[in-house]
């Protein structure tokens, strides 16, 4: 508990934040995320034009419009629905 509370002080210190800053070990960790999450930006949206200029992002879309529509309305006739009006099943009235 004491040593938590003397590191949140130490760590709240605007001159330690600064000399951390400029030590070796935490600008090379700062260089490496930024790197990777910079090589992961560009990697997606390679990715992503790839699958835009090939078309088979909007083909797979369709396929899966296709698919679920055709599992919903299955899935309705299966369960007899819509329901006409006068073949309720169950209450007398309409349920809340």
């Amino acid at each position: 508990m004491v040593l938590r509370r003397l590191l949140f002080t130490v760590l709240n210190n605007p001159r330690v934040i600064e000399k951390l800053s400029e030590s070796w070990p935490i600008r090379a960790a700062a260089k490496l995320t930024a790197s990777a999450l910079t090589r992961a930006q560009l990697g997606g949206r390679e990715a992503a034009r790839r699958l835009l200029r090939d078309g088979s992002l909007a083909r797979r879309a369709a396929r899966l419009q296709e698919t679920f529509l055709r599992e919903l309305r299955d899935g309705a006739r299966a369960r007899d629905w819509p329901r006409s009006p006068g073949n309720r099943r169950g209450g007398s009235g309409p349920s809340q």
